[in-house]
């Protein structure tokens, strides 16, 4: 770079550019080594408050403590019933008599032994026999129904199609190494059959997809993330490894999660723009929650949005500050740690709506407000582009967003509730790479719904899917929310 003919205070901002320059770069480098290398954990640890005396103390010497007795009655459990779930599991007991019993000899007890052991999976066949009845010439013959089916004319029935969508969507096992498992019990399936099972599934399920989409968008409470999904072009070529990026089209997963209903939905979309969004939340009022990403702002100029920020996003951008600005940055994260102290406690306490509003007003609307004057007050000092002056930056833009969960008490503090619910997309890109079609990602955003439904109220998704297979041919369409996870009924699964 050219300095000659700069005056003095040229040079200086010239320099001044230049360090920040350096700084950022330093930043950037140290954040994608730790994305490498190191942790991916953001739990801040203050530093322990400990203050020197301006003076020195001599060791003095350490009295006995006082010793008191204390007796208690404790009642002892069972083995049996200390360990998870051994009751919930079927037993099969067997007997071993001594070998060398004398005749005569009288049972004074017995030693029982558990052994957790585990049989594979069992295929068979349900065979329908409906015997035919000659009723006379005229009458001709009678024969009873057929159950009603899944899939009409398919030999696979409710459990299997349930188990084979369960284990890609929730276990994230591809369809090829299913095929490969089903060979060592010598049943031979293509790839193409579970194709056209998982299609024709879809097809069965679509009105129940569009049942918990109404029931999800009609809260007045949603947090909104996306994630990206890669999904094969046959516009484009490459088919290799090497070539992966450029033959597939960068697709994107809109999650809606209802923490009122605890209830998700995946929407798919071909790109990230606010478009997708903007179409599915035409009609939506109430509270949205969402991270900082630009295309959610115009939300905020709605009438009928109240928009929330993410507290943890705000606290992700100062714990990467703690390099640049410790004390800045410790300063805020301890404050933001307060404020989810407040929530812990308010859990904890199992406190109602209403009350966790009262506490929030009480104690963490102070906290807030300090922490307000504080960022505001240094901001003006900051180098706008270190990661410390981003961070203040940040949460200034949307310091009234990041207030707004104090309105109600049913809102959250953060959006990490959604960002769990998009967890398992993430482990399924790793196991089978991309969607085949953009149809093929839609029909996946249909089982992520329900699958990610049935894991926040505890349920078991083979259990769901296999009832709602077996009962939802017959089912009215005007009460196919009975048929969500949330209101599922395990008394009619085991039937």
């Amino acid at each position: 770079m050219k300095t000659q003919g700069l005056s003095r205070a040229e040079l200086v901002n010239t320099i001044n550019r230049q360090e920040q320059q350096i700084a950022w770069m330093a930043h950037q480098i140290a954040q994608m080594k730790r994305l490498m290398h190191g942790s991916k954990r953001e739990r801040f640890i203050p530093a322990p408050n400990q203050m020197s005396l301006p003076f020195e103390v001599g060791q003095q010497q350490e009295s006995p403590a006082e010793k008191e007795q204390i007796s208690y009655k404790r009642e002892k459990k069972k083995k049996a019933e200390n360990h998870p779930g051994r009751h919930a599991l079927p037993v099969e007991e067997i007997v071993i008599e001594p070998t060398d019993k004398p005749q005569g000899a009288v049972k004074i007890g017995e030693l029982i032994t558990d052994e957790l052991e585990y049989k594979p999976a069992e295929l068979f066949v349900k065979r329908y026999i409906r015997p035919k009845y000659s009723i006379g010439q005229q009458a001709g013959i009678v024969i009873a129904d057929l159950p009603t089916r899944p899939i009409e004319k398919a030999i696979a029935g409710p459990g299997l199609l349930a188990q084979i969508l369960v284990d890609k969507f929730v276990d994230h096992l591809p369809i090829y190494r299913q095929i490969q498992r089903w060979k060592r019990w010598e049943v031979k399936l293509s790839a193409s059959t579970i194709n056209s099972w998982q299609e024709k599934t879809c097809e069965l399920l679509s009105p129940l997809y569009d049942c918990l989409k109404q029931q999800v968008l009609g809260e007045g409470y949603l947090q909104v993330d996306e994630t990206p999904i890669r999904v094969l072009d046959k516009n484009k070529k490459g088919n290799t490894s090497a070539k992966l990026s450029r033959a597939t089209h960068q697709g994107y997963y809109w999650v809606y999660h209802s923490p009122m209903r605890k209830a998700v939905f995946f929407d798919y979309r071909k790109a990230r723009s606010r478009e997708g969004p903007k179409a599915l939340l035409e009609h939506f009022s109430g509270y949205l929650q969402t991270d900082g990403y630009k295309a959610y702002d115009w939300f905020a100029t709605q009438k009928d949005i109240t928009l929330l920020s993410c507290m943890a996003h705000t606290r992700r951008y100062f714990e990467q500050a703690l390099d640049n600005d410790k004390p800045k940055a410790e300063y805020v994260l301890t404050h933001i740690q307060k404020l989810y102290a407040i929530e812990r406690k308010a859990r904890e306490e199992n406190l109602s709506m209403e009350q966790r509003h009262a506490l929030r007003l009480d104690e963490a609307l102070p906290i807030l407000n300090e922490l307000g004057k504080y960022i505001a007050q240094h901001n003006k000092h900051l180098l706008p582009k270190s990661a410390i002056g981003k961070a203040f930056n940040y949460a200034i833009e949307r310091w009234d967003n990041l207030l707004n969960y104090l309105h109600d008490g049913s809102l959250e503090i953060d959006n990490n509730l959604v960002e769990n619910a998009i967890r398992p997309n993430a482990l399924g890109r790793k196991n089978y790479l991309f969607a085949g079609s953009h149809h093929g990602a839609h029909r996946a955003a249909m089982f992520y719904s329900f699958f990610g439904t049935c894991k926040a109220h505890g349920i078991n998704p083979y259990l769901w899917l296999k009832s709602v297979l077996t009962i939802i041919p017959d089912h009215k369409a005007n009460k196919l929310y009975q048929l969500l996870p949330y209101n599922f009924n395990p008394f009619i699964a085991n039937t």
